[in-house]
């Protein structure tokens, strides 16, 4: 295990390259400094990491185009008197569903620029609804992705429910502030190497 003491901006160099640590501190302060990247990977299972474990940028080049659709889904948990208000357009800041719908399509089309690794995709066909569930109370939100290209879009509708959700949030915050997210997950994908896989 590595130390470095630091009372101004200190670099650190090591095997994996140069790491900066700045602290600027009063007093003689200690970091405790990583003496491995990774454990060396013999039969790398995760296509982000390389054989050393280093994180990277799946190479797609070789990668056959296929008909790709990716869905997912989520839900927001709240009171029955929230659900009514969205239901009835009467929050302050206005129709919340269009508003997480739009927001949702928005942020999928931009997934790339929000997760490293995603490669930057043309999208043939982008959804997102909701239904309002007196159950739950709540409301499921859902997602559906379709491209045709090389690599999936499972991050994309991932990213439209989760940023459509939040947008739920922000829209009936002032009516309540203990609503919930919960539960996203990818059910549904098709295309690819790994052909249909479903998780209802």
């Amino acid at each position: 295990m590595n130390f470095l003491g630091c009372n101004s901006l200190a670099t650190y160099y090591s095997e994996i390259g140069q790491v900066k640590l700045s602290a600027f501190c009063d007093t003689y302060c200690f970091m405790e400094l990583p003496t491995r990247y990774n454990l060396l990977m013999t039969d790398p299972t995760l296509s982000h990491l390389d054989k050393t474990g280093k994180a990277r940028m799946v190479d797609v080049s070789e990668k056959a185009v296929t008909q790709r659709l990716a869905v997912a889904e989520g839900e927001l948990l709240m009171k029955a008197e929230t659900l009514t208000l969205i239901r009835q357009g009467a929050l302050k800041k206005g129709d919340a569903l269009t508003t997480a719908q739009i927001a949702g399509i928005q942020a999928a089309k931009r997934t790339a620029e929000l997760i490293p690794f995603c490669h930057p995709l043309p999208l043939d066909h982008l959804s997102v609804d909701f239904e309002l569930d007196e159950n739950l109370p709540g409301i499921r939100i859902r997602a559906s992705v379709r491209t045709t290209g090389k690599t999936g879009v499972e991050m994309e509708a991932l990213t439209a429910v989760t940023v459509a959700s939040l947008t739920l949030y922000d829209m009936a915050k002032s009516a309540e502030k203990t609503m919930t997210i919960q539960n996203i997950r990818l059910v549904k994908k098709k295309g690819g190497q790994s052909g249909e896989v479903r998780n209802d």
